[in-house]
């Protein structure tokens, strides 16, 4: 199995996630935060969607990479981030050579 679903409880603004992981009696730590990005913040007005989300990560905290991007609603579209280096983390713990 590759992925394991842990709810998270909806909380208005930005959540940082830490996440101990014990696989095979080896401890990593992983780290995600989860942002709301609100349309109204866009500072290039524009219709497009697309180019106000590039504009608004592009300015992001270089220390976090994009990891997901989640259903956008009306208002706003929540994006998790992953810290950088625990990319590569991940990727070892998903192929098994750590």
């Amino acid at each position: 199995m590759a992925h394991i679903a842990i709810p998270i409880p909806s909380t208005p603004g930005k959540q940082d996630i830490e996440i101990d992981v014990t696989i095979n009696g080896k401890k990593h730590e992983l780290h995600y935060r989860v942002e709301l990005f609100y349309w109204g913040d866009c500072t290039v007005p524009t219709f497009d969607r697309v180019e106000c989300l590039r504009e608004m990560i592009s300015h992001y905290d270089q220390d976090w990479s994009l990891y997901y991007i989640g259903a956008p609603t009306d208002d706003f579209v929540p994006i998790a981030f992953m810290k950088k280096g625990d990319r590569e983390t991940q990727r070892k713990l998903m192929i098994g050579t750590i």
